[in-house]
This record gives structure tokens, C-alpha cells and sequence, in this order.
């Protein structure tokens, strides 16, 4: 087993986001970030980059090769994971973005969720277990009673115990309403809970003195569908110590993340698993799961960010590395000396449609955290109200794109690294065939994309009136205007306000289907759509970043080391606008005709 580590980020894209495009410093030393300046913020930005080459890099390809394994019904996670979970914790990285009296420091979420993408870039395996353990422990702290705030948040923030949610049963799948899981109500007030749960993250663990499980269910008196579920704390060690009836009936044998135990969990099948209401009221599980669901799916974008970056920086690497053919100069003369992969159109090719597809998947992510952390700041100092929903609004409209947009395109970016590699990239003794196997996963947790898609169609685009979408569509708007004449810039922008009017004709073309009898078009094209909104954001977000970067170099000395920076900028904006934003255009057209292949075609035609 290997413990090398492979793990590559780019720091200098993070500070021109954090300080050039998204202005973190405007809110830095002031409340609620009183304690944060610049200073600050690239401290830990270099400190935990540093952190994640020393303990989790190291046990990525180990804890790939090792995985997790059940004896005696407990399971014990791979070498190295122990340590790391202690030296996480001590070093105080997961309470980064958490307030001061939970022990935390109040930092903003946007930089916590940048070292995010250093945690799971390093090891994905390893950062499931403490991700999802904040996770449960913001949903105790938001919707919790004061005793369970008390019980149980400060021991899973200081990580003494570990959490999970747990959603999936084996005849629901993604249909969460189907759920039969059951809790009857005890004498005590508190609950037992009988069912049957997989595909559980961390489900069980040697890391931590307990465990404490999220679980959804119904009581027996609640009604069908999702209005009838409940959520409950359901501790693998009941509050006094004494073991409750959870049980591990295996683990899944995956694809990737293997250092991640995806247990099936069963609960009360000796009749003796004890849970407690989260809050005081029953059936309001689905709304308190959404509130850590909208924050996973965040969390899954960064994932795949995370992934893709990496997988891109090594591709680069080996590709300025690796000696292979001639110059395409030089094609005819079978003794022209052998170039590095780079220069060959091809391989340059893939490499900047990488570098442009990871930042600006990485700016779409920072412009959603960024308007969290506004938002918050508003709410917290007394603000504008409307302005403030105008931040968590375009959060609302965001979290799929992000979510979807960034993990199919992170699985296609490790792809495409591989190509890069060629057959080398095909065998472990190079990181990027983990990752595409680590990150096929994204698109199918936390609700598979599709279902994000169905969100953005059929809730999203409406939330407010349609305020939302609107605001969203008049900052494009005003970018165009603002920049349509810029001298080097200006088709690339042409061609994104050609994007935005496309979606906005197809935005409408869902209106009419909701309307007009047609509604079975609108699933068949939604993460069609769901894409072009995608990729009409992240080109606008490329095409800032380059108007940015061609200010800054019109100031800079010809010599000045960050000139091939921003001109990197430049290219991947360039890049996307003449390669990606007519796709947006074409689909367009591809929805407006209405084609039901897909609808009508029998399943007894797909095969003989």
C-alpha cells in the first residue's frame, strides 16, 4: 500500500477569488467577522493546505487499497485514519466557519469551505466521517431542544463522537416519502425505532466513543409521503453509555470511496433501539434533513472540485514532464528531438478545457458561499432585510448548479485527466484513476441530479414569483452592459448575453409545459436545462475573472510572475465562451423542439 501523496491545489486561484473577484475583504474585520482580516484568512489557507499534505494525503491511496472491514459486527476504518481524526480535531479546521460560544471561530464559510476542498482533495474517504458529523450536529443545534444542543453538539464538534444521517431504505431509494422506518412514541416521551437503512456514510467506525445517527421515520398514526416523516437522534450509545440496538449488517462493496464505510444499519431488531425527537414536534423531518441536505449538496460540489482540481494539476504536471513524439512542427522528421506532451495541440487542448471547467466551477462555488456569508453578515448586524433575501435567494437558485453542474463535470474532468496520462493514467501507480473512481459517487448522493434538476425547474425558478431568477438574470445583464465593449473581451461577452437570452426563452418554455397539459416534458429535458444555466453562469463568472485579470496586467511590469496568472484568466474564459457557451444556444433549440423519443418510445424496444 502506497502513502504517497499526490494531493495538488492552486492557492493563487483561492486569494484572486477570496480578494479580486468576490471582495471577501469587505467583510472582514467587522462583525460577525470581527476577528478575520486578510491576513488571517491566507494564513489558514496556507496553514491547512500544509495540514492536509502531512495527514490525509498520505492515507489516500493506502485507505483505497485497504478499505474498511467488519469483524464482529464493528468496523474498523484504514491505517492512518485514526490519527488523522485526532489530529483534525485538535487542529481545529471543522469549527473554522462555527461561533465562538460553540466552541468555534466564527470565520467565514467561505473560506471554510475552501479548506473543504483541500480535506476532500486530499482524502475523500477520511473527510465523509467528520463532514457529515458537522452536519448532524447543525441540524441538533438549529432545530434541537436545549438538553439535546447540550447533550450532544459539543461532543460532536469537538470530535468525542461522530454522526451520520440516514435516509436510504433498500425499497425506497432516492423516494425518501416511501420511507417505513417506524418510531412509536414510550411512556418516557422518547421513541422506539424499528427499520432498516443503507447506503449509510460512516455508519460505524473505530474513530469515536459513539456515533450518533440522524434517522428518518414515521410514527404510526403519520400520514403517507414525505409530510409524514420525523427525525430522530439515534445514538449508537445511549446517552448513559449503555449500547443501543443498532446494528451493522454489512458494508457495501463500492466502486470508489472505499475508505468510507457505506454501511446498511438496522435498527431495534432485538426491540430495544431508543431515539429521541429532534425538537418537540413530529413530523417536521423533512424541512430540519433539508436544512444539513442543502448544506451536503454544497459540500458534494466542493467534493468534486476538489477531485477535478487535483486530477487537473497532476494531468499538467506529468504533461510538462513526459517526453513523447515531436513538435507537430517538426512531424515529417523522424529525428526531431522528443517533446514534452504539452506541446502538443491536443494535450494543451484538454489541459485548458480542465483549467477553465475547474475554475470556474470553483467561482460558481465561491459566489454561492459568498452569498451565504452576506447574507449572514446582514442578518447578524441588522441590515437590509431585502437585500439579505436577495443573498439567500440566489443561495436557493445556486445549491443545484453547484451540486450538479460540479459533480458530472468532476467526474469528466478526471476523465479527461486520464486521457491526458494515457495508458499510465489507466493504472494506480498514478492518482487519477482513484479519483474518477472516488468521484462518480457525486452525482448520485444527496440526491441524484436529476432530482437537483427537478428542484431547479419545478421550485426554484418560481421561488419568490420568479424573484430569484430575475435578480440572477439582471446581474448577467448588467456584467454584459457594463463590459460589451471591452477591447479584448467582447465577443466572448456577445456570445454569453447570446447564452442568457437562450435561457430565458427556455425558462419560459417551461411555463407553458406546467400550463399547458405538458408535463411530461418538463423531466425529460430538466437536467438538460439544469446544464445550460450551468454553463451560462460559470462563462459569466470566467469572462469577470478575465475582465479582472486584464485590468490587473495593464498595471503590472512585463516581468512580474503574476502576468502568466491572469493571462491564464484570459484563456479560460476565451476557452469557454467559444467552446461551451453555444452549447447553451443549441440545447436551447434541442428543448424548443419538443422531441418524446425518450416519452413514447416502449420498453419493448429497447431490446429484442
Amino acid at each position: 500500500m502506497s502513502n504517497q501523496n499526490y494531493y495538488k491545489a492552486n492557492l493563487r486561484d483561492l486569494s484572486f477569488l477570496l480578494f479580486e473577484q468576490f471582495k471577501l475583504d469587505e467583510l472582514l474585520g467587522k462583525a460577525p467577522y470581527a476577528n478575520w482580516g486578510k491576513d488571517e484568512v491566507l494564513a489558514v489557507l496556507e496553514e491547512s493546505y500544509g495540514w492536509v499534505q502531512q495527514y490525509l494525503g498520505p492515507y489516500n491511496t493506502s485507505g483505497d487499497a485497504e478499505g474498511c472491514r467488519l469483524e464482529n459486527g464493528q468496523v474498523h476504518v484504514p491505517s492512518g485514519y485514526k490519527e488523522a481524526w485526532k489530529a483534525l480535531f485538535d487542529a481545529g479546521w471543522r469549527t473554522l466557519a462555527v461561533e465562538e460560544k460553540h466552541g468555534g471561530q466564527a470565520g467565514p464559510f467561505t473560506l471554510a469551505m475552501l479548506v473543504e476542498e483541500f480535506m476532500c482533495g486530499s482524502n475523500t474517504s477520511f473527510n465523509m466521517y467528520p463532514a457529515l458529523t458537522q452536519g448532524a450536529a447543525d441540524v441538533i443545534l438549529a432545530f434541537g431542544t436545549p438538553e439535546q444542543q447540550s447533550t450532544y453538539v459539543a461532543n460532536m464538534f469537538n470530535g468525542t463522537w461522530a454522526g451520520t444521517m440516514c435516509l436510504t431504505e433498500p425499497h425506497a431509494g432516492s423516494d425518501v416519502g416511501s420511507a417505513s422506518t417506524i418510531a412509536t412514541k414510550r411512556a418516557d416521551g422518547k421513541y422506539d425505532i424499528r427499520g432498516t437503512k443503507i447506503f449509510i456514510s460512516g455508519g460505524d467506525q473505530d474513530m469515536t466513543g459513539n456515533i450518533v445517527h440522524m434517522v428518518l421515520a414515521r410514527t404510526p398514526d403519520a400520514p403517507a409521503g414525505t409530510k409524514g416523516l420525523s427525525l430522530f437522534i439515534v445514538p449508537k450509545l445511549r446517552p448513559d453509555g449503555t449500547p443501543n440496538d443498532v446494528a451493522v449488517a454489512g458494508l457495501e462493496h463500492k466502486m470508489g470511496i472505499k475508505g468510507s464505510s457505506t454501511a446498511q444499519l438496522v435498527f431495534g431488531d432485538n426491540n430495544s433501539c431508543i431515539g429521541e425527537l429532534v425538537g418537540t414536534q413530529e413530523q417536521r423531518g423533512m424541512s430540519q434533513m433539508f436544512h444539513l441536505m442543502n448544506y451536503a449538496r454544497i459540500g458534494v460540489g466542493i467534493q468534486s472540485l476538489a477531485l477535478a482540481s487535483s486530477a487537473y494539476l497532476n494531468a499538467l504536471s506529468y504533461a510538462k514532464d513526459r517526453k513523447q513524439g515531436s513538435s507537430i512542427k517538426q512531424w515529417k522528421d523522424a529525428t526531431a528531438p522528443r517533446v514534452p506532451i504539452i506541446d502538443h495541440p491536443d494535450v494543451k487542448r484538454m489541459l485548458l478545457d480542465m483549467k477553465a471547467r475547474v475554475e470556474g466551477i470553483r467561482a460558481l462555488a465561491v459566489k454561492l458561499t459568498m452569498h451565504i456569508d452576506r447574507a449572514s453578515a446582514i442578518e447578524k448586524t441588522g441590515g437590509d432585510k431585502a437585500l439579505a433575501e436577495y443573498h439567500t435567494g440566489q443561495v436557493d437558485l445556486l445549491v443545484p448548479l453547484v451540486k450538479s453542474y460540479g459533480s458530472d463535470q468532476g467526474f469528466q474532468i478526471c476523465a479527461t485527466a486520464i486521457q491526458v496520462f494515457g495508458g499510465a493514467g489507466f493504472l494506480r501507480d498514478w492518482p487519477v484513476e482513484q479519483y474518477c473512481r472516488d468521484s462518480k459517487i457525486f452525482s448520485i448522493y444527496e440526491g441524484t441530479n436529476h432530482i437537483q434538476a427537478m428542484d431547479l425547474v419545478g421550485r426554484k425558478l418560481m421561488q419568490r414569483g420568479g424573484a430569484n431568477v430575475q435578480a440572477f438574470g439582471k446581474d448577467i445583464a448588467a456584467f454584459v452592459a457594463a463590459n460589451k465593449e471591452h477591447p479584448v473581451l467582447k465577443e466572448g461577452i456577445a456570445i454569453l448575453a447570446h447564452a442568457m437570452e437562450s435561457l430565458t426563452s427556455t425558462g419560459g418554455k417551461f411555463m407553458q409545459w406546467f400550463g399547458g397539459g405538458k408535463m411530461e416534458m418538463v423531466p425529460t429535458v430538466a437536467n438538460r436545462f439544469l446544464e445550460m444555466m450551468s454553463e451560462t453562469t460559470v462563462g459569466w463568472l470566467l469572462l469577470e475573472a478575465a475582465v479582472i485579470a486584464e485590468a490587473a496586467l495593464a498595471k503590472l511590469p512585463a516581468e512580474h510572475p503574476d502576468r502568466a496568472f491572469y493571462e491564464g484568466k484570459r484563456y479560460a474564459a476565451q476557452y469557454f465562451a467559444y467552446n461551451v457557451l453555444p452549447n447553451v444556444t443549441a440545447k436551447a433549440q434541442m428543448i424548443a423542439r419538443e422531441d418524446r423519443s425518450a416519452l413514447d418510445i416502449p420498453a419493448a424496444a429497447f431490446a429484442p
